[in-house]
């Protein structure tokens, strides 16, 4: 029983410290997990063509996030653009070094690029490895703008910044999900298990003779 109980602490804890490490989790079927942003993206960042929805994957704004929002993928269908937005509600930020933004985490933080840069050129080649079909090109966002009902935000791949175009314009697309499409339990989790385990080595050691 003592023996059961190390290695599942053991193993808890060796969770614990990847969980708090990674900051992208490749996940089976062609998707990843930011485990910062707590979202899934596709790994395949021209799926819309891939999968035969659109010739190249430019598209209009309506086009490509009614594509989003349709999405059924890994099982899921609750898929969207990336949001423009920071992660605590405020902006959108503008311009270059907007890291707040779901494109903008991944750009500066995830790869390692650098404002004025081809996100090829990041420093992070694991996390740049997870993707494929990244276009050096813009990508539209879910945001609009609220003063300019014809436009909306986008994030340039090729170089770092946020802006907005109007939404006749075609631009490229990526799919975002909330949340993990693994079933990993949480650290909360583990610990939970280990409580259960503490508890049956008590009544063990108890029902023994003395």
């Amino acid at each position: 029983m003592k023996s059961l109980f190390r290695l599942a602490l053991a193993a808890a804890l060796s969770v614990a410290t990847l969980s708090a490490q990674a900051a992208l989790d490749a996940r089976p079927g062609g998707m990843v997990y930011d485990t910062v942003q707590n979202i899934t993206w596709l790994a395949d960042w021209n799926y819309a063509k891939t999968s035969g929805f659109d010739a190249d994957g430019l598209m209009n704004w309506s086009t490509a996030d009614a594509w989003a929002n349709n999405l059924v993928y890994g099982g899921f269908s609750d898929w969207r653009q990336p949001t423009a937005l920071n992660a605590n509600g405020t902006g959108p930020c503008f311009g270059f070094n907007c890291t707040g933004s779901e494109m903008g985490h991944m750009f500066y933080n995830n790869w390692g690029a650098t404002a004025g840069n081809a996100f090829s050129t990041g420093s992070n080649a694991a996390n740049l490895a997870l993707f494929t079909n990244v276009q050096s090109n813009m990508y539209w966002s879910g945001t609009e703008p609220a003063p300019f009902p014809g436009s909306a935000w986008d994030f340039f791949a090729n170089g770092g910044s946020q802006n907005f175009a109007g939404k006749l314009s075609e631009l490229y697309a990526v799919a975002v999900r909330p949340g993990d499409v693994a079933a990993i339990p949480e650290p909360q989790t583990y610990a939970l298990l280990l409580a259960g385990l503490g508890a049956v080595v008590v009544a063990v050691r108890r029902r023994r003779p003395r």
